[in-house]
């Protein structure tokens, strides 16, 4: 069965950095888009940013361009997102997601608080 394992989450102070990583197993990770999502409480999900399986070509939300990068290793299954220069407002939970044609996986989420 298809599984996403976020971790990299937890409580980091204003302007402070965290790395979330994605593992994931029993599909072929390569050839899927894979992105990062976060949630807020009372907020709907959205997309944070996303990577091409063939190119590697990436696309960010406005509120996070220039501070957060997503990359993916495809030798060891995982996906990653850098989170710089974080701020109270990024705080939510964080989800990633694997797309293709057959079909679409999520993984369980990792909580990411900014605060001092």
């Amino acid at each position: 069965q298809a599984q996403l394992v976020e971790s990299g989450g937890g409580l980091v102070q204003p302007g402070g950095s965290l790395r979330l990583s994605c593992a994931a197993s029993e599909f072929t990770f390569s050839t899927y888009r894979m992105s990062w999502y976060r949630q807020a409480p009372g907020k709907e999900r959205e997309l944070v940013a996303a990577i091409t399986s063939a190119s590697g070509s990436t696309n960010y939300a406005d509120s996070v361009k220039g501070r957060f990068t997503i990359s993916r290793d495809n030798a060891k299954n995982t996906v990653y997102l850098q989170m710089n220069s974080l701020k109270p407002e990024d705080t939510a939970v964080y989800y990633c997601k694997a797309e293709s044609l057959y079909g679409n996986y999520w993984g369980q989420g990792t909580q990411v608080t900014v605060s001092s």
